[in-house]
């Protein structure tokens, strides 16, 4: 592993796009209710619950969407490398990058409550070399810095 990882960020109707690929490859259906999701969460510039996810669907779809069906659907998202959870916000964020596999590092403003990803696989990869040398297994990264943004500084 070498250096930051380079990949193209999506966002749009090319985010959409990428994410329903991936989702597709990995062997999943990209359904309505996926497609409203993902699109309520794409939408959002902070992390997003998903009882804030849930509130977006219904307004949009005119029906109450339960928050438990929302879960299940974040999950999904997760596992398949279309979202991430910021474990410290209990929130989630679209992968701008659906189809790279890669750990994420969160940057994340005490103030405003901004999520910043950066990419560094030579960090990353260290904690990985760390963990096996632990005796662990299947190891993947959740790197979350708490300060301060530029914008609220």
């Amino acid at each position: 592993m070498s250096g930051n990882h380079n990949h193209h960020e999506h966002s749009g109707d090319s985010l959409v796009k990428a994410a329903r690929n991936a989702l597709v490859e990995a062997g999943e259906q990209w359904t309505e209710m996926r497609a409203d999701v993902f699109g309520a969460l794409a939408e959002r510039e902070r992390p997003a619950s998903a009882y804030d996810l849930a509130e977006s669907v219904s307004s949009l779809r005119g029906k109450r969407v339960a928050p438990n069906s929302v879960y299940r659907i974040l999950d999904l998202f997760v596992r398949t490398n279309l979202a991430r959870r910021v474990e410290s916000a209990n929130a989630y964020v679209a992968n701008s990058h659906p189809g790279c596999q890669h750990d994420c590092i969160f940057l994340i403003c005490d103030s405003c409550g901004q999520a910043v990803h950066i990419d560094d696989d030579k960090l990353t990869g260290a904690l990985i070399a760390a963990a096996r040398n632990a005796g662990f297994a299947d190891v993947r990264p959740v790197v979350e810095l708490r300060g301060i943004c530029a914008q609220c500084s």
